[in-house]
């Protein structure tokens, strides 16, 4: 079994490099409006260009996980802005993409939580679909829709958790085919548990990406045991292979809020259980010392017996 990790947006060890840099509408407001455009393509080249570092940082390190901040285009969608991001930015778009494609890197997206498609409200899911259009078109623009996902949750119940589930496959057919080819879902850590988010995957026809700490926190009735295959053969279908995420709780007190670091004897059962499928997958590590957690938790799993380290980033149980 091989199991590669990888981290979220920003590489901390690197002096400035966040390619989250954020333009507000107040402060895009206020400016003179011959100033507005310059401003967003301004911001716009910093965290490309600061992506561009982070992956070079990747590959020297040979870290082919990584998520790319959703963060990366201010005020992209917003409805008084919505501006072209793509045609001034073409040189850089495809420097990114040459290297995801070169060194066979695995991206990703995870839009923010009001991203989902069971609200009753046209607006909520109009808005959804924008902001995955979104997401896809950054991947369209860097040639990564074959490497690339756009990860995001089911949302709210709305006191009914059946009639919403059912809003949601309805609302889920205003999103273009191409866009849903290239989506997952994740369980999460109030709502939507492993089984929930399962059924829903399979009547979908979406991989599943299971998440260990909202597992826990957000348990369900039966072993994870008794979905673990199940979950992975979502992807059976698909041209990646299975995803996982992991982070381990803060404290008991705040447990679902995730920690620096990843606790390996949080998520050992998981390992293990994993094991006995014998199948590869890749984690993606959602710790607050993001690539400084994913290094430390590689070289505490690297000291397993009959585990190998085969690279920065990867091993072989």
């Amino acid at each position: 079994m091989k199991i590669r990790f990888g981290y979220v947006a920003n590489a901390l060890d690197l002096w400035d490099a966040s390619p989250s840099k954020a333009l507000t509408f107040a402060r895009y407001s206020s400016l003179p409006k011959e100033e507005r455009m310059e401003k967003l393509k301004s911001v716009t080249a910093q965290n490309l260009h600061h992506t561009k570092r982070i992956l070079y940082y990747n590959i020297a390190h040979q870290i082919e996980l990584y998520r790319l901040s959703s963060s990366l285009v201010p005020l992209a969608t917003h409805p008084e802005v919505k501006w072209d991001f793509i045609t001034p930015f073409k040189r850089e778009w495809k420097e990114i993409g040459d290297l995801i494609q070169k060194f066979k890197l695995r991206v990703s997206f995870h839009p923010n939580q009001f991203t989902l498609f069971t609200s009753a409200r046209e607006e909520v899911t109009r808005n959804a679909v924008v902001d995955m259009q979104y997401h896809y078109d950054m991947l369209q623009a860097m040639n990564a829709e074959e490497q690339g996902l756009i990860n995001i949750h089911i949302g709210g119940a709305y006191g009914d958790k059946k009639k919403t589930l059912t809003r949601f496959h309805q609302n889920l057919k205003q999103l273009p085919i191409q866009i849903k080819n290239v989506m997952t879902l994740e369980n999460d850590d109030k709502t939507y548990n492993v089984s929930e988010t399962l059924i829903t995957c399979e009547r979908e026809r979406i991989p599943m990406l299971l998440d260990y700490h909202h597992h826990m926190a957000n348990p369900t009735e039966s072993d994870l045991a008794d979905y673990l295959p199940r979950i992975f053969a979502t992807w059976n279908d698909f041209h990646l292979i299975p995803k996982v995420h992991i982070s381990s709780p803060k404290s008991e007190k705040a447990y679902r809020s995730h920690a620096d670091h990843v606790s390996l004897e949080f998520i050992l059962p998981f390992l293990k259980l994993a094991k006995e499928l014998n199948q590869d997958f890749d984690i993606m590590i959602e710790a607050k010392q993001k690539n400084l957690a994913m290094h430390r938790l590689v070289e505490e799993i690297s000291r397993i017996r009959s585990v190998k380290r085969i690279s920065g980033a990867a091993v072989e149980w």
